[in-house]
């Protein structure tokens, strides 16, 4: 079953030790639409399209991302939780630009296997998508 714990994590941008954050475990006992609803329950939100023209990000029940938003005396953290059949990795970021970039792998490895419809053309590596890609969908590129 899915713990949904709060732990001591090391964002994976800058490096910080930050305790009491929310991490979401292994989740076995159900499908993904089930983890979905816990995870929303308890402020995680699925993040279902992903880039300017709003592609896939994931593939439901079976892969699936989620964002959570929080503050600590130092500034925002942003935790992303990717599902991937059961297993769940969690990690957190100081900055907003850095989630997203993480998400954008995610999102570019889904597309390029084929996994999640994604943009026709597509480069290499997610360093090298358009800004516009590295964007949840309906946000301006500033």
């Amino acid at each position: 079953m899915n713990a949904l714990h709060t732990t001591t994590v090391t964002t994976a941008d800058t490096k910080e030790v930050i305790e009491n954050l929310p991490v979401l475990g292994d989740w076995y006992g159900g499908d993904g639409y089930e983890w979905m609803g816990r995870i929303e329950a308890r402020g995680w939100h699925v993040i279902g399209s992903w880039g300017c023209d709003g592609w896939d990000l994931g593939s439901w029940p079976y892969i699936i991302v989620a964002g959570f938003r929080t503050r600590d005396e130092t500034g925002d953290l942003w935790g992303m939780a990717n599902y991937c059949e059961g297993d769940v990795t969690t990690t957190w970021h100081r900055t907003q630009a850095a989630h997203w970039e993480a998400i954008s792998h995610h999102a570019h490895f889904y597309w390029q296997s084929g996994q999640a419809d994604g943009p026709d053309t597509l480069p290499a590596t997610a360093e090298k998508m358009p800004l516009e890609w590295k964007r949840p969908y309906g946000e301006p590129v500033r």
